[in-house]
């Protein structure tokens, strides 16, 4: 019996490997990830250690007590050592921005930048700049300035004598040898020593000199171990990173066993005569569960050893080719363990998933071998035991829902811990799939006759196509599931990206809301600066300067609120900045702004108990204004100011006339504007004392740029579990064709074209995609606006329709397209062979 089976399947290894598609997909998915963290782990080790591969001691520990400059001397002096160089960065702050200013020898095998242009410094004040410093700051060669930093007390006179290639250029990056950088800002200590040894040397031997040689204490480590240790921590953070990735693996690996568990009820329902057959000659149910079990084995022994072979030639491959292209990519190993695991896992898998359809399958009766069809169709309904189930999860989906929405931060609420509503939030989401997954074969056809009714209005062919899916519910629902499980994630990843990007624009919005700021260290700004920015049209679109003082508030002769010192207060105008759209209110708005009103940061707000309407008084110097709170903002108010008052009203304060600082935009978009914006703000705060840029848009750009590469990152990985219900919809729709050819052959008799028949089975398998996509659509958004709030992250909830809309349209495309080629192959059987066929 069992070489029987096994004996069959071998003979048609198409429907072997169409049966075990989704587990061959998730065999390369899961082995695929395996060699991209080796990939990216090697990357990293090789890569992202800042320690130059020359070196090859090191002394010094950032745990410990740092090297002084004359342990640096005495180590210079030792034999055998060929080149010493200490390694130092120093914070310069200059009139005009900020530097950081590291010790480099700009020459050599320990050097880590590259001399382009002009000389390397080579005396106390000299320094060489990156080409972004350049544009920033202004600091061409030759350019003479003057900062503080280091031990210095005053401002010394720093010159640029050249121009060099650095790994990062970050805009306020400069370099000098470490006795230049020494001599300038006195320094007495640097971070640590690297040294080389010199050609024909022992490094053990240098070792031992060195260490006889320094203060007995500073820790001596060879040029590996600190590389070592430097990838070992940037590939700690790849670990932690593809651990998240596991967990969507494993997503994808259930929808895979889903969908083998689909396709096998389909296989088996095919063979059902052939199957009552070896019953009626003798075979046992439990023979024929083993030989069926055993035929899921083989099927998933054969995808699992396919899946990884193809996830090793491209794993391989993709490193070679990206070095041509000029990538340092490093190639992986060959992790044997995991292949095997992957390939036993599959196995695994497949039986585990096979089990329940061998069961089924060998419940069937002798007498079925007696029917003209070798193929039975298919329950429609459920059984009582799986209604009572899936009424069951519904019921506790809905009880942990409604857990979590009783356990979401309140307004006012100081601590939150969001443990306890995130579990009881997964525990119903997991709820609520396994009732779909229990359920869905009932919801088949309501959902089916509402999103249904567009295509019945196209003709005999949709109608067919809308019949078809209707008449196999539980086959309809199996694959739907899956597509569900795919959209209900890519969607909750849309809502709570966008819920996400909004909470970022606020708080950018007042963090750093313009492109450059001006300001000075506590005082005021001369007012010339304020004119010449606002000359500088050709470069700054917007400028908007601002005052800052501390006001206290009172109320029937008494203070409020708790802070002893009184609230940051400004008068920035709001509505006078780009980016006050992305502003979001708790109370009010922020249109009632004006003399005698005032706007709230969220931590004021609390601390005074005062809410929007209520009247209190600001007080500075013994003059107080009447005011009334018209918005309360959910965080703190721009540039951390705790109130947003009128101009006028500081004025009626007496608050100095002077302004504080300036907020400014640049005129045009890109580096190239941000550069121009830059310097027309240098050139306004030229022989300013204590004045300083800040480019705030750069911050912006990098939160902007961290969170749209986080949010690609989670898209693609949810996706996988869209591929998987792609591959089940095309071999259940391969599957279903082999199944209904006599069906096809007496639609093409009765006079349905070829074209005719290719569009009826394309729109079924669209269809598995817009029921699938309902289902997601219909889990998706109401737990993934949940989840947003049981973060206790304070983002409002967002729901980006057109990229819903985009998501809906791409799956009902992707599961259309899955269906083509079945269709193109039904369509070229003749009518008069398939009639000839036993249905």
């Amino acid at each position: 019996m069992l070489r029987t089976q096994v004996s069959a399947a071998a003979r048609r290894p198409g429907r072997l490997i169409l049966t075990g598609l989704a587990i061959l997909v998730a065999s390369f998915v899961v082995f695929g990830t395996v060699l991209v963290q080796q990939i990216t782990e090697r990357t990293a080790r090789d890569n992202l250690s800042g320690t130059p591969a020359a070196t090859d001691l090191v002394v010094g520990d950032p745990n410990q007590p740092p090297p002084t400059v004359a342990a640096l001397r005495q180590v210079r002096a030792v034999p055998g050592v060929a080149e010493a160089v200490g390694r130092v960065m120093v914070g310069v702050s200059l009139g005009e921005g900020y530097l950081n200013l590291r010790a480099d020898p700009g020459t050599g095998p320990l050097a880590t930048v590259r001399l382009l242009r002009g000389s390397y410094p080579d005396a106390p004040g000299e320094i060489a700049v990156s080409p972004r410093t350049v544009e920033r700051l202004g600091l061409s060669i030759g350019a003479v300035t003057s900062g503080t930093g280091g031990e210095l007390s005053a401002p010394s006179e720093l010159t640029v004598t050249g121009l060099v290639d650095t790994p990062d250029d970050d805009g306020y990056n400069a370099y000098a040898p470490d006795s230049v950088l020494a001599a300038w800002g006195g320094l007495t200590t640097v971070e640590r020593v690297d040294l080389r040894v010199a050609s024909g040397e022992s490094a053990d031997a240098v070792r031992q000199r060195v260490t006889a040689a320094i203060p007995a204490g500073l820790l001596i480590r060879t040029g590996e171990e600190v590389r070592e240790a430097e990838a070992n921590a940037a590939a700690a953070q790849v670990g932690k990173l593809f651990a998240l990735v596991g967990m969507f693996v494993a997503i994808a690996v259930v929808a895979a066993a889903l969908v083998v568990t689909s396709t096998f009820r389909i296989v088996f329902a095919q063979r059902m005569r052939q199957l009552a057959l070896l019953r009626a000659v003798g075979a046992g149910r439990g023979t024929l569960v083993g030989a069926l079990i055993a035929e899921g084995a083989l099927t998933g022994l054969v995808a699992g050893v396919v899946g990884v072979v193809g996830a090793l030639a491209v794993g391989h491959a993709l490193p070679v080719i990206l070095r041509a292209s000029g990538h340092s990519v490093s190639s992986p190993g060959l992790p044997w363990a995991a292949a095997v695991a992957v390939v036993v896992g599959a196995v695994v898998l497949t039986v585990l998933a096979v089990l329940a359809p061998a069961l089924s399958a060998a419940r069937v009766a002798p007498l079925e071998a007696l029917r003209a069809a070798s193929v039975t169709a298919g329950r429609r309904g459920i059984g009582v035991l799986r209604l009572v189930f899936g009424l069951l999860l519904v019921t506790g989906a809905a009880l942990a829902y409604a857990g979590t929405f009783s356990q979401l931060p309140k307004p006012d609420q100081q601590s939150y811990d969001p443990t306890r509503p995130l579990l009881l939030l997964v525990a119903s989401g997991a709820s609520a799939f396994f009732a779909l997954v229990a359920l869905g074969p009932l919801l088949v056809r309501p959902v089916l006759a509402v999103v249904g009714w567009p295509l019945r209005q196209f003709g005999p062919h949709g109608r067919l196509a809308v019949g078809g899916i209707g008449g196999t519910p539980r086959r309809a629902a199996a694959v739907s599931v899956v597509v569900a499980l795919g959209v209900t994630l890519i969607s909750g990843v849309a809502i709570g990206g966008a819920s996400l990007r909004v909470l970022v624009d606020r708080e950018m919005a007042l963090s750093a809301p313009a492109d450059f700021e001006v300001a000075t260290d506590g005082g005021t700004l001369p007012a010339a600066v304020v004119t010449r920015a606002e000359a500088a049209r050709h470069a700054l679109a917007r400028v908007v300067p601002y005052r800052r003082v501390d006001v206290t508030l009172t109320r029937d002769g008494g203070p409020v609120g708790s802070s002893e010192y009184g609230y940051s207060t400004t008068d920035l105008d709001l509505l006078a900045l780009s980016t006050t759209k992305d502003l979001d209110v708790a109370q009010g708005t922020l249109a009632d702004r004006g003399p005698g009103r005032i706007v709230l940061g969220n931590w004021a707000a609390r601390d005074t108990g005062l809410r929007v309407g209520d009247s209190v008084a600001l007080a500075l110097a013994g003059r107080t204004v009447d005011v009334r709170v018209v918005a309360v903002l959910p965080d703190q108010g721009p540039l951390n100011a705790a109130i947003v008052a009128d101009r006028g009203d500081l004025d009626r304060l007496g608050a100095p006339a002077a302004y504080s600082g300036l907020l400014a935009d640049a005129a045009r978009s890109g580096e190239d504007g941000r550069t121009a914006g830059v310097r027309a703000l240098r050139e306004a705060i030229r022989g300013s004392d204590g004045v300083a840029v800040s480019v705030l848009a750069d911050d912006r750009d990098r939160v902007n740029d961290l969170l749209s590469t986080l949010l690609w990152i989670a898209v693609g990985l949810v996706s996988l579990t869209v591929l998987i219900a792609v591959v089940g919809v095309g071999s259940t729709t391969a599957l279903s064709v082999v199944e209904r050819v006599r069906e096809s052959g007496l639609l093409r008799a009765v006079g349905l074209s070829r074209a005719g028949l290719r569009t009826m089975l394309t729109a079924e398998s669209g269809l598995y995609g817009v029921i699938g996509a309902t289902f997601g659509l219909m889990l998706g958004v109401p737990y993934a606006w949940l989840t947003v709030q049981a973060l206790g992250i304070n983002a409002p909830l967002a729901l980006p329709v057109l990229p819903l809309v985009g998501l809906f349209v791409a799956l009902v495309v992707l599961t259309a397209l899955a269906g083509v080629l079945p269709a193109r192959r039904a369509s070229k059987v003749s009518p008069v062979a398939a009639l000839g066929i036993e249905g």
